[in-house]
């Protein structure tokens, strides 16, 4: 029996709880960048990385940031989930046709939250979805639904609440979508749907750890250089924008998340979670930091170097025919 109680049938303001158990009297959103934003909406990201674990379990809502995504990132990002779903047997994927930005775009429902070397050695999940296991705290995501026509707002940091004009306007456009290999996430305790969290799994990590190809091997390197391009420069361009929009503007969102896991505190002004781990599978709230020396310019050559050995391995391995755009 699948948990309750932030299912999308769930009454307005009502869809969460925070991981304790408690309600949570909101309406979540977390502003990603393109196009991991996409990605999770659509379905065929499963697992979003986080350097802190979710405050919440229950529904989402996904924004897209204003930075626009260059090609390449979108081409390294497409190109590891060809590779990690390939693991499995999954062949084609649709990819969406747009990145829009500044949008909101659907939801997801958060289930859990583990840490990395927990999910890459559960052995009751598919294999792509252990792959996506890059980062320190990974919130596990189902049902994921898109907006037909998404909204044009402006994003904050960290999780925060959605205006309640924007909530009920947009809950009426959602629609379900089918990713490529939808999972449900077993409970350690049917009878707790709060029991998917950090140290609930036991596992024997010499006998579960993933054995990956070099063409698997050579798409995370690539996903990984993809998220350096978020320099600390894009991250203080980013935030002194939040910061003027919300200054410049009298309808501040009702409330925010900040803290620790274990409860929500209300807010009246933007706010982040605060970590110095590194963030590599979506830089958003706490991006892999570049050294100061490595510019817009040279982090996307390490994107192109990453994709350069990735087509190389794969016209290899798989007889000379080149991996494309699906």
């Amino acid at each position: 029996m699948r948990r309750g109680g932030g299912g999308f049938g769930a009454a307005p303001h009502s869809t969460s709880s925070s991981t304790d158990g408690r309600p949570y009297h909101g309406n979540p959103c977390l502003t990603m960048h393109q196009p991991w934003a996409s990605l999770l909406v659509h379905g065929i990201k499963r697992v979003e990385g986080r350097s802190w674990p979710t405050p919440i379990t229950g529904r989402l809502w996904i924004h897209a940031a204003s930075k626009v995504p260059d090609p390449d990132t979108i081409k390294a990002m497409e190109d590891f989930y060809r590779e990690i779903y390939a693991v499995d047997g999954i062949t084609h994927i649709n990819f969406p046709q747009h990145y829009p930005v500044s949008r909101l775009l659907g939801c997801v429902e958060v289930v859990g939250c583990l840490r990395s070397q927990e999910l890459v050695c559960w052995e009751h999940v598919p294999q792509s979805v252990r792959l996506e296991g890059l980062t320190e705290f990974c919130w596990l995501c189902e049902n994921p639904q898109k907006l037909v026509v998404p909204f044009e707002m402006r994003g904050y940091q960290g999780v925060y609440n959605l205006e309640r004009r924007i909530h009920d306007g947009a809950v009426r456009g959602l629609t379900p979508v089918q990713g490529p290999l939808p999972v449900k996430f077993p409970l350690p305790d049917p009878r707790d749907r709060f029991s998917l969290r950090p140290g609930s799994l036991t596992f024997d990590a010499s006998k579960s750890a993933l054995q990956k190809s070099p063409t698997v091997t050579a798409a995370i390197a690539g996903a990984r250089a993809a998220a350096t391009q978020f320099s600390k420069k894009d991250q203080n361009a980013t935030s002194s924008e939040t910061r003027a929009d919300s200054n410049s503007s009298n309808d501040n969102p009702s409330s925010i998340v900040q803290g620790t896991p274990a409860y929500l505190q209300n807010q009246n002004q933007p706010s982040t979670f605060r970590s110095s781990a590194a963030y590599s599978q979506n830089p958003d709230a706490e991006p892999r930091r570049s050294p100061r020396s490595l510019d817009h310019e040279a982090s996307n050559r390490l994107v192109t170097v990453a994709l350069r050995e990735l087509k190389q391995l794969s016209v290899s391995e798989r007889g000379g025919q080149p991996v494309g755009r699906s």
